[in-house]
């Protein structure tokens, strides 16, 4: 059993924050979670609201921390909201602060299909964030996910709201692979990797065990529905992402699902020796 850690947790009232501090929470570790809004605070956590992640709001609380765990970031930017702002200097930010704060291992979620040969601008400002952690000087984790799916994630959010309308629709062929992992494996290998040194200064795939077609994971999800499933012209999709704010997709989670990444789910398993849940699992489970 794991004693004493001290762990902190940045974007705390994110979907795989919250996931992550119940569980670790249930292990009674020492928690620091940090977030620019209010939300709930589990037992054995200290709450730090802090608009713009202010060193002076911060840095007293996590002194001495064991591991921070990075998961602040946005997925869709606006006139408001900008990658680079929010997933790149915001990282350098928390790396200085990890210097200052004596923290000697940081845990970073960047996404699967970041790479220094990426063109889209969701990517860049990872990989550029992927490099303010590698070249820290600090002992670090890397982990691209594909889709975390659980109760509430984003994926499952669209599909139910459509569900809602009786009618889920599929942009283009549905034909591009994802590669789920549940939230339940995720927050163990988190967990896992901030106390043991077998994942340090490795950038990891965090994927699960399938490859399945979107179209085929859609039907999974609404089995048993009356659901109706219609295709959707993608260059249609494509310019409603575009012209429209409110649109179920931007234009880099358009690129991103029919990007056809595929992880490398042999290394993951195999340094964290976790029986990881299929698709059919994690669905029945969430």
């Amino acid at each position: 059993m794991v004693k004493n850690l001290k762990i902190v947790v940045t974007g705390a009232s994110g979907f795989v924050a919250k996931n992550l501090r119940k569980y670790l929470s249930e292990k009674n570790i020492d928690l620091m979670s940090i977030s620019r809004s209010d939300f709930k605070n589990f037992k054995c956590e200290t709450k730090i609201i802090s608009k713009n992640y202010n060193e002076k709001d911060i840095l007293k609380k996590i002194k001495n921390s064991d591991a921070l765990i990075h998961l602040a970031g946005i997925g869709k930017q606006s006139v408001n909201t900008d990658f680079d702002l929010i997933n790149t200097d915001l990282t350098k930010h928390i790396v200085n602060l990890c210097k200052k704060a004596k923290i000697k291992k940081i845990i970073y979620l960047s996404g699967l299909g970041v790479s220094p040969n990426t063109s889209l601008g969701y990517f860049i400002s990872k990989y550029n964030a992927e490099r303010q952690i590698t070249n820290s000087g600090l002992d670090f984790i890397i982990f691209r996910p594909s889709y975390i799916i659980g109760k509430d994630d984003l994926l499952s959010k669209y599909l139910k709201k459509q569900m809602k309308s009786g009618e889920i629709k599929i942009p283009g062929s549905g034909k591009y692979l994802i590669q789920p992992i549940s939230i339940s494996d995720v927050v163990k290998v988190i967990f896992e990797s901030t106390y043991t040194s077998k994942f340090n200064n490795e950038i990891i795939d965090l994927v699960g065990p399938d490859h399945v077609s979107f179209e085929k994971y859609v039907k999974l999800f609404s089995k048993g529905t009356n659901t109706k499933i219609r295709k959707v012209n993608l260059e249609d999709v494509y310019r409603d992402a575009i012209t429209n704010q409110k649109s179920d997709f931007g234009i880099d989670d358009l690129n991103i699902l029919i990007g056809n990444f595929k992880g490398n789910y042999k290394k993951l398993s195999k340094i964290s020796k976790i029986k990881f849940q299929s698709v059919m699992e994690s669905l029945q489970s969430g």
